[in-house]
């Protein structure tokens, strides 16, 4: 293992923790669970990204999967650089709003309508008031495992058993908040049956990751979303779709082209601002007419729609529009690097397991096939842990945490795949 300098990370750190909870603005970049302190990023470029003492990295975080094109990707800046220099934000409505929804509703075109906001927990925490605010009815079921944002009604666990009352799973949030809120096993049509048939008529939405990304990734079983589909027709339910990852990243489409389903509500987030702060939620005209100011489902946000934001996503949804080479580039280098952590990992016994859907891989430190959470709380986190270090410390940048995904960008080159798995056959060659 290489021996790399950060001092200056170490002392920004220690600066942060005087002045912000932890030192960090979102938990998991604290790298706690990897034994670690994290690493202050100075810039990026391409499939790069370099610390504050000058280390560098190939990177698959991505930012957590809005970089598809890779950092700093030179179109996307000339488009800012431009509108930057008129005006940051006006709280009145610009021509780049209806353009990007446009081009939204072009690439999902269940999303008649959309509504633009800040972050993917606006995106779900409106769409799920918009879909209680159309049924009538109060009851989300949602999926453990499965992360839709930080709003109170979804931070929430199981209790006992899949018919037992959801209950917190955050200081600061009510029970009260977190009864409206049922879970069932993601993967496990049973459950949600189960939930079907105790609350019938209680249940507004069911909102799921198509692909959940947020345990690690784990594709759904065939079959597993067509029966969300038609159980939520079946009792007058709407089903909600959380693309806040999958969208315009699995195709063009997302989720719904590649799996081939409808829901009634999308979220989208990451990709769609580029790399701005930007989300959006949508659906059937029908559905969306009932959020103000048509209808009494209020929804508001002073930078929703931001300039610089929506013209950071128009830039970046053109590059893909205009490209559609890039997913089958992504996909394939995600296939190379997954099938060579396979083979490197499991030569002899099996060690890890390896899932990918399109261009979302996980690596999860255990024997067992991954299908559900159950499964995922089988992984060795201390092995992780040190495969991260291994990783990070020979120039690999990857998420400080077992439970996420790995991101492949189009800046990704067949050097930056084979040097990594050079690196993890070394670590590999250590176990």
């Amino acid at each position: 293992m290489q021996s790399r300098n950060y001092k200056k990370s170490e002392k920004y750190f220690d600066i942060s923790k005087e002045y912000i909870p932890g030192g960090v603005n979102s938990p998991v970049r604290a790298a706690r669970a990897v034994h670690r302190d994290p690493v202050f990023i100075k810039s990026g470029l391409g499939s790069k990204i370099f610390d504050v003492d000058g280390n560098e990295y190939i990177d698959y975080v991505c930012s957590w999967g809005p970089a598809i094109l890779g950092h700093a990707h030179p179109y996307v800046l000339e488009k800012v650089k431009k509108a930057l220099k008129k005006g940051l934000s006006f709280g009145a409505p610009t021509k780049k709003e209806y353009i990007l929804a446009e081009m939204i509703n072009e690439a999902m075109p269940v999303m008649e309508q959309v509504r633009l906001v800040n972050s993917g927990t606006e995106a779900t925490m409106s769409a799920i008031r918009l879909a209680r605010g159309y049924t009538n009815k109060d009851l989300i079921l949602k999926f453990t495992g499965c992360y839709h944002g930080h709003s109170d009604g979804l931070l929430v666990k199981a209790g006992s058993g899949v018919l037992t009352e959801a209950i917190s799973s955050s200081g600061g949030v009510p029970n009260d908040y977190a009864k409206n809120t049922v879970v069932a096993d993601f993967n496990d049509r049973e459950s949600v049956k189960a939930l079907f048939d105790k609350y019938n008529d209680k249940i507004a939405a069911v909102i799921v990751e198509p692909v959940a990304a947020n345990m690690g990734v784990i594709p759904p079983k065939d079959g597993f979303l067509e029966f969300l589909r038609e159980i939520t027709k079946k009792n007058n339910a709407l089903l909600i779709f959380d693309e806040v990852i999958t969208g315009f990243r699995l195709a063009k489409g997302g989720a719904c082209e590649y799996f081939g389903i409808k829901p009634d509500l999308i979220t989208v987030g990451k990709i769609v601002g580029g790399g701005m702060p930007l989300a959006a939620y949508g659906g059937k005209k029908e559905i969306m007419a009932k959020i103000s100011p048509l209808g009494d489902v209020y929804q508001a946000g002073t930078l929703s729609g931001n300039p610089i934001a929506t013209t950071a996503g128009i830039a970046t949804l053109e590059v893909l529009f205009q490209n559609p080479e890039i997913y089958a580039h992504i996909d394939e280098n995600a296939r190379l690097l997954a099938d060579g952590i396979e083979k490197i990992m499991n030569e002899g016994e099996k060690k890890v397991h390896i899932n990918r859907v399109g261009s979302l891989v996980s690596i999860f430190f255990t024997s067992k096939n991954v299908e559900c959470y159950e499964d995922v709380l089988s992984c060795d986190l201390d092995k992780y842990a040190s495969y991260y270090s291994f990783l990070r410390e020979n120039g690999i940048y990857v998420a400080p945490s077992q439970f996420e995904a790995l991101f492949i960008s189009n800046a990704h080159r067949m050097n930056d795949i084979i040097s990594t798995l050079d690196v993890i056959a070394e670590f590999g060659g250590k176990e």
